[in-house]
């Protein structure tokens, strides 16, 4: 009976945590999800969204977990959100096929779309610039590493918090594709839903470190948008400033913006 009883225990501990499963085959995408544990997914959870880099295209799916969101719920990170990382094949992210997914996961679980978020890093940069900018009006807030975008989605990415970070020697995607984007979206309110984050000394990679800590997490989670349908940035990182002087402190340098 004791034996039992462990057996039983041992199960409802698993059901109470977090799920990880490949869904493939439902949308455009194939792709990760992580359920969190059951009393967060029985309250409306937000959702996260995470885009990879080039090297992790293709059709292998486990190629996803090298680095990022995915990597580190596996290595024991927990996140109060129900966790969406699609795979591209090959090339550009679509941002029509990103909501497909996005959209596919709304259906299937109660979520609060008052909180849905979107990071990436290096062609995930891209792409999180990209969807967020096409469809700003189903994102809460975005963080993109490393990566640029299209001068023209700048307005649309002006009207969310948008957390842009890049590495001041960054030789395969140049600091500059940021600068770019981040005078653009200036330009549209003054970068009052802005932070940019220059970062002295790092290489391309070096940015991955960003998902190992709890910086991004909260700050992303920190941001609801409101009844009205407007986001009003809160919670500015540590070590950053936001407008004009968006810069990191230790960074004397920045001035203002290929595929891992």
């Amino acid at each position: 009976m004791k034996n039992i009883l462990v057996v039983i225990c041992f199960i409802a501990g698993l059901q109470s945590h977090a799920q990880l499963s490949a869904v493939r085959g439902k949308t455009s995408y194939n792709f990760w999800l992580n359920l969190p544990d059951s009393s967060t997914l029985n309250n409306n959870p937000p959702v996260l969204i995470f885009l990879h880099g080039k090297s992790l295209s293709g059709t292998d799916l486990n190629r996803v977990k090298k680095y990022g969101v995915i990597h580190e719920i596996e290595k024991g990170r927990k996140i109060p959100a129900i966790v969406i990382a699609p795979q591209v094949a090959s090339g550009s992210w679509n941002p029509d096929k990103i909501l497909e997914v996005l959209e596919y996961v709304q259906k299937q679980y109660k979520t609060d779309t008052n909180r849905v978020y979107v990071c990436g890093m290096s062609l995930g940069g891209y792409g999180t610039m990209h969807f967020a900018g096409k469809h700003a009006d189903k994102i809460t807030a975005a963080v993109a590493l490393c990566g640029g975008g299209n001068p023209k989605d700048a307005c649309n990415l002006a009207s969310i918090p948008m957390w842009i970070q890049h590495g001041n020697r960054d030789e395969a995607v140049p600091v500059r594709y940021s600068r770019e984007m981040v005078s653009a979206i200036k330009n549209c309110n003054n970068g009052k839903n802005l932070i940019y984050t220059e970062i002295a000394g790092a290489n391309h990679g070096a940015l991955e470190r960003i998902f190992r800590s709890d910086e991004m997490y909260d700050w992303l989670f920190a941001q609801v948008r409101e009844a009205a349908g407007e986001v009003v940035m809160v919670a500015v990182p540590k070590k950053t400033e936001t407008g004009d002087q968006a810069k990191t402190p230790e960074d004397k340098t920045a001035t203002g913006a290929g595929s891992h």
